[in-house]
């Protein structure tokens, strides 16, 4: 008789093998951006992820489109996507309705580093929908605000009508252990605040940049010369972090939709040092 008994080998989950969940929630949030909630639908889960990584989106019948967290990392019951509508899969998220079903891969990629950051200043420079990605940022800090000394959020969008996440804005700019600065490219005649490139903000806060971190996302132009202007601030180049958004496929390096150099953004990144990257950034051909 046979008394070994045979070790049971845990099933690992498929990478390429899109989960079950449903639409919770869609909100509008400007006229061509919406978030999305999305719960399982199956066997319960942890909606887990950290701050800058990203979860690929299956529209049943439509394709899969890459998307950045964008809730609240200790909240775990669903997960937030916001996204602007500007392709076919996208588009086709917005016409979903509550219950309706989407597959979810991920999450994938590495996180903006939080724990290297922690005890220093902080700035955070965003464009555009760039604000997504970051605002799990300003989530995990403001729960541990103690963690950093003075901390910036630093925005920058079109017009009034662009800005994202308008009334967190406000509430944030309320606070007193907080800096937030916004800036519009173009003003309407009822915008009172700053006019310009989101780089017109950096001279304005209220604390020297020399011992600071930054994180930064949006446009990879304004990304290019937001880098250059925390450099002349003071800010070290491997003190500055990107995040990159390329033609993701596979979310786990395997498609080479997303190479970048020798670089997989989905894999390598898509949160990046910027000295590390530097010359490729400011190679727009690459």
């Amino acid at each position: 008789m046979n008394l070994v008994r045979e070790k049971t080998v845990p099933a690992v989950a498929d990478p390429m093998q899109p989960a079950p969940f449903r639409v919770r929630r869609l909100h509008r949030d400007l006229a061509d951006t919406f978030t999305m909630d999305l719960e399982p639908a199956g066997t319960p889960r942890a909606c887990e992820f950290k701050p800058g990584q990203f979860n690929m989106l299956y529209v049943f019948g439509k394709g899969e489109v890459p998307i950045s967290n964008s809730g609240d990392p200790t909240r775990q019951e669903c997960f937030v996507h916001t996204t602007r509508a500007v392709g076919f899969v996208s588009r086709a998220l917005t016409t979903l309705k509550k219950g309706d079903p989407v597959g979810v891969r991920g999450p994938f990629g590495n996180s903006w580093p939080l724990d290297q950051a922690a005890g220093g200043d902080l700035v955070i420079v965003a464009g555009g929908v760039g604000l997504a990605p970051l605002r799990p940022v300003i989530y995990h800090v403001l729960k541990r605000r103690r963690q950093f000394k003075r901390v910036a959020v630093l925005y920058g969008a079109r017009s009034a009508a662009d800005i994202l996440y308008r009334k967190e804005l406000e509430k944030w700019r309320g606070r007193l252990d907080l800096e937030v600065l916004v800036t519009v490219d173009r003003a309407s005649d009822d915008w009172r605040g700053s006019l310009g490139v989101v780089t017109g903000l950096i001279p304005k806060l209220s604390f020297p940049l020399k011992e600071a971190t930054a994180f930064i996302c949006g446009p990879e132009i304004m990304m290019r010369f937001t880098t250059r202007e925390l450099a002349a601030a003071g800010v070290r180049e491997d003190r500055q972090y990107v995040s990159l958004e390329r033609n993701m496929k596979c979310g786990v390096g395997l498609c080479g939709h997303c190479q970048w150099g020798p670089l997989f953004v989905c894999k390598d990144g898509p949160v990046f040092r910027f000295d590390k990257i530097s010359r490729l950034l400011w190679q727009r051909e690459v």
